[in-house]
C-alpha cells in the first residue's frame, strides 16, 4: 500500500513538474515571439535619409561624428535636425559628439508630428525601434509611468508609424551610446500638449537621462531671409526662455517673409526640451542650411532652404564671481581674523558687500614657511561668504586637530590660501572625478573625508593615489573603499587664491 502511495506522488509530481516546465517553455517562446514579431517598430527612411546598409550607415555615422568638434561640458538637453543626412548630418553629429562617453541609460526623444493632427501625446510604450545598426529597446516602465500621469499621453500607433523625425536620430545615438533605453514621445500639435508633457517629465527625469527635440527651423524661404529667421530663432533658444522663442517666431510671421512656412517644424518639441533645462548653459553647436550645399551630393537651390541648428544645454561652470579687489579682502579678513584671535582673544566682525555678503561654502588654508599649518572649511553655509572665510581661518589656525594650536610667536610667518566652493554634486562613479579639476567628498557610513582640487597637483598624485589616500588617511575607511558602490562621492570646484 505505502509503495502504491509512494508511486501516486512520484508521478503526479512528474506531471506537475511537466506542465510548470512545458508552461514556462510556452511563456519563453511567447516572449521571444513578441520581441521578435509583434511589437517592433521598422525603420521606414532607410535608404531615403540614411543609407539601409548596416556596415555603409555605420561607416558614415562615425565619421559625421569624427568630423564634428569636440565638445566640453556636462550636457542634459539637445536639439537636433532630422533632414536626411546629406543635408543634416554633419549638424545633427555636432549635437551627438557631446554624448560620447557620457553614462546615459535614458534618452528621451521628443518630435512633433509631420503625418497627422492630433490633440493629445503619443508615447510608444513597449517593444524596440529598429534600424539597420540593430534594435533599441523602448524603456516601457518609464513609458507606462508618463502614461498615466496624464489622460492627454497615451500610445497612438499611427503618430509613429511613418514618422522619420524619431527614426533619423537613432543611428546617431547607436553610435554615440553603449547601454541605453528611447522613450519615443510624438506630440499632436495643439498647444497644451506642450505644458502637459513638461509636467509629466519632471518627475521621471533624473541624471542619466537625456532629453533630445527633433526640430529643424525655417522651411523654404531664401538662405538670405533663412539666415535671418534662424538667426532670431537660436538667439530666442539661447536664453533659455521659451517666452523669447514664442515672441521671436510671432515678430518674424508678421514680416511676411516670402516662402516661410515655419520657423521651426519642432517648436513644441524645442519648448519641452528648454523648459526642462531652462537653469542649464544653452550653446550652439552647429548651424546649417541646405543652401550651403550640405556634403556636395545635391544640387544648391538658394531659392528655397531648411534650417539646421545643433544647439546643447549644459550644466553651468560654477563662477563665484569674484574680482582680484575681493579676492584680496578675503585674504584681508582671514590673516585679520586669526592675529586678533590668536594674539588677543578677539572675533572681528566685519560688514561687506556684493558678492562677499553671498552664502558660498569655502575652505581656508594655512601654511608655514610652505608646509600645512592648517585647513578647515564649510561646503554650505547659512552665512555669508566672508563670515565664513573669518571662521574658517580661526578653526584652521586653532581647531585642526592634526596641529597644535596657532601661537602668537608664529602669525608673521604664515601665508593663507582661500577655495571658494561650487555647490557638492554626487556622481554615480569614480570615474567621473577629473584630477586638478574636481575636489571629492567620500561618505560611507558615518564617516567621511575630503580633499581640495589642488590637493592632487601639489603632490603629483594620480586618481587611483589621491582617492586611496583620501579614503585611508582622511576619512578613516579602507583605501580602496572608492571602488564601493554602497561609498557616495561628490565632487566640486574650487576658485583657489593666496597670498
Amino acid at each position: 500500500m505505502k509503495k502504491l502511495i509512494f508511486f501516486a506522488i512520484l508521478i503526479i509530481s512528474i506531471i506537475i513538474l511537466t506542465l510548470v516546465i512545458d508552461q514556462r517553455d510556452l511563456n519563453m517562446k511567447k516572449d521571444k515571439f513578441k520581441k521578435e514579431n509583434n511589437i517592433i517598430k521598422k525603420a521606414v527612411v532607410a535608404g531615403s535619409f540614411y543609407p539601409e546598409s548596416k556596415e555603409e550607415l555605420a561607416i558614415l555615422v562615425d565619421k559625421l561624428l569624427e568630423g564634428a568638434d569636440s565638445v566640453n561640458g556636462d550636457i542634459r538637453g539637445l536639439i537636433v535636425p532630422h533632414a536626411g543626412y546629406v543635408f543634416s548630418g554633419q549638424t545633427a553629429a555636432s549635437g551627438y559628439k557631446a554624448l560620447i562617453g557620457r553614462g546615459f541609460d535614458t534618452v528621451v526623444l521628443i518630435g512633433n508630428s509631420h503625418q497627422e493632427f492630433f490633440d493629445g501625446i503619443s508615447v510608444y510604450k513597449e517593444g524596440f525601434y529598429e534600424t539597420p545598426l540593430g534594435r533599441i529597446e523602448i524603456d516601457s516602465v518609464f513609458a507606462n509611468k508618463l502614461i498615466e500621469s496624464s489622460d492627454k499621453i497615451f500610445f497612438k500607433e499611427s503618430a509613429h508609424s511613418n514618422e522619420h523625425s524619431l527614426e533619423v536620430q537613432l543611428p546617431f545615438l547607436q553610435r554615440a551610446l553603449d547601454d541605453f533605453k528611447i522613450i519615443p514621445i510624438i506630440l499632436g500639435n495643439k498647444n497644451d500638449s506642450v505644458d502637459v508633457l513638461i509636467s509629466s517629465l519632471k518627475e521621471l527625469i533624473d541624471e542619466k537621462t537625456i532629453i533630445i527635440a527633433s526640430s529643424d527651423l525655417s522651411h523654404y524661404p531664401s538662405e538670405e531671409d533663412a539666415q535671418y529667421s534662424d538667426g532670431k530663432v537660436i538667439e530666442a533658444i539661447l536664453t533659455g526662455d521659451r517666452n523669447n522663442l514664442n515672441q521671436a517666431i510671432i515678430d518674424i510671421e508678421k514680416q511676411n517673409i516670402s516662402g516661410l512656412e515655419t520657423c521651426a517644424c519642432g517648436r513644441g518639441s524645442i519648448e519641452v526640451v528648454m523648459e526642462l533645462n531652462k537653469d542649464k548653459e544653452a550653446r550652439l553647436l552647429k548651424y546649417t542650411n541646405s543652401g550651403q550645399g550640405g556634403d556636395g551630393s545635391f544640387p544648391v537651390d538658394k531659392s528655397r532652404v531648411v534650417g539646421y541648428a545643433s544647439i546643447g544645454f549644459f550644466e553651468k561652470e560654477f563662477s563665484d564671481g569674484l574680482s582680484e579687489e575681493e579676492k584680496e579682502r578675503l585674504l584681508e579678513i582671514a590673516k585679520k581674523s586669526v592675529e586678533s584671535y590668536v594674539s588677543a582673544g578677539k572675533i572681528l566682525s566685519f560688514s561687506e558687500k556684493g558678492i562677499l555678503n553671498k552664502n558660498l561654502g569655502a575652505f581656508v588654508t594655512i601654511k608655514k614657511n610652505g608646509q600645512l599649518r592648517g585647513c578647515i572649511g564649510s561646503f554650505s553655509p547659512d552665512i555669508p561668504l566672508y563670515q565664513v572665510v573669518s571662521e574658517m581661518a580661526i578653526s584652521a589656525a586653532v581647531n585642526d586637530p592634526r596641529f597644535s594650536p596657532v601661537n602668537e610667536d608664529e602669525l608673521s610667518d604664515l601665508d593663507y590660501e582661500i577655495s571658494v566652493l561650487s555647490p557638492l554634486k554626487k556622481v554615480d562613479s569614480w570615474k567621473d572625478v577629473e584630477i586638478g579639476k574636481h575636489g571629492v567628498q567620500v561618505v560611507k557610513d558615518d564617516r567621511s573625508g575630503v580633499f581640495l582640487p589642488q590637493v592632487a597637483v601639489e603632490n603629483n598624485w594620480d586618481l587611483e593615489t589621491f582617492m586611496n589616500i583620501l579614503c585611508q588617511q582622511k576619512a578613516g575607511l579602507p583605501a580602496d573603499c572608492w571602488k564601493d558602490s554602497s561609498t557616495d562621492i561628490y565632487t566640486f570646484t574650487a576658485n583657489v587664491f593666496g597670498e
